[in-house]
């Protein structure tokens, strides 16, 4: 073979070595880059009442749905977004523990905070979150806010009550069938296999979370519907992952 065949060979031996290095070789691992923190700024005791996030009131605004507070206690503040309710400055309130963001940008607000608890909404509402970071934000844990101008007459018959008699009751009544009528204020469709149906009806007391009474059940109805529910109802329902009731309606038929 002559000189330039030779050369020829070795070249292409030196390429094919090449390639097969370039194909196996790993890139170089890269350095371990420290997430941010998303943990909220409350730490201490004083700042949560059994995992939720309370404090008096200092600033408070609606806007995209939301209503953004700003809580003080023990000399620290903390923003808490849940869903559009009534919140005046000055006032004590409890709200359950949520999904932190930090450096969240409102854009309806035009407005940037450094950390803020997308909550599940205000504790007194109903639904008892012991702890944890449930990340549920606008779910079914958050129940809707009083509406005063509901006033909706009990249903006739037997085992029949009013959203009111089933929180008094709630003991004597677990694990039986009730029936109670009310207006749809809030229906979540397609949660954990079931459609999720708040009623109320004028009666129970919202700062004390029986004004609200929600049924679960595989039938659909609207905001505004004056429908009555029967079902089982429970008291203390826990559905694991953070939604524990203080009263619910289960596998209940709703009718107009």
């Amino acid at each position: 073979m002559n000189r330039a065949g030779l050369m020829m060979i070795a070249l292409i031996t030196m390429i094919g070595a090449g390639a097969a290095f370039a194909a196996n070789e790993k890139p170089a691992s890269e350095p371990a880059v420290k997430k941010p923190s998303i943990k909220p700024s409350i730490k201490s005791k004083q700042d949560t009442d059994g995992g939720n996030i309370s404090g008096k009131v200092v600033e408070t605004m609606n806007a995209g749905g939301y209503t953004y507070v700003c809580l003080e206690k023990g000399g620290k503040k903390t923003w808490v977004a849940v869903t559009e309710m009534k919140v005046a400055v000055g006032e004590t309130r409890s709200f359950l523990p949520g999904q932190v963001m930090p450096n969240f940008t409102s854009k309806s607000l035009n407005r940037t905070f450094d950390a803020i608890v997308f909550s599940g909404g205000p504790a007194e509402e109903g639904v008892i979150i012991p702890g944890g970071d449930p990340s549920h934000v606008g779910s079914k844990a958050n129940v809707a806010s009083l509406d005063k101008g509901i006033k909706v007459e009990k249903a006739s018959g037997a085992n029949t009550y009013t959203v009111g008699e089933v929180y008094a009751k709630r003991a004597s009544l677990n694990n039986k069938q009730v029936t109670v009528k009310g207006k749809v204020v809030k229906f979540s469709q397609g949660i954990m296999g079931k459609n999720w149906v708040h009623i109320q009806d004028g009666t129970g007391d919202q700062q004390k979370g029986t004004h609200n009474l929600v049924a679960t059940t595989q039938d659909t109805t609207a905001v505004g519907d004056i429908v009555t529910v029967t079902g089982t109802f429970a008291k203390d329902k826990d559905f694991g992952a953070g939604y524990l009731y203080k009263a619910i309606v289960e596998d209940a038929k709703v009718q107009q």
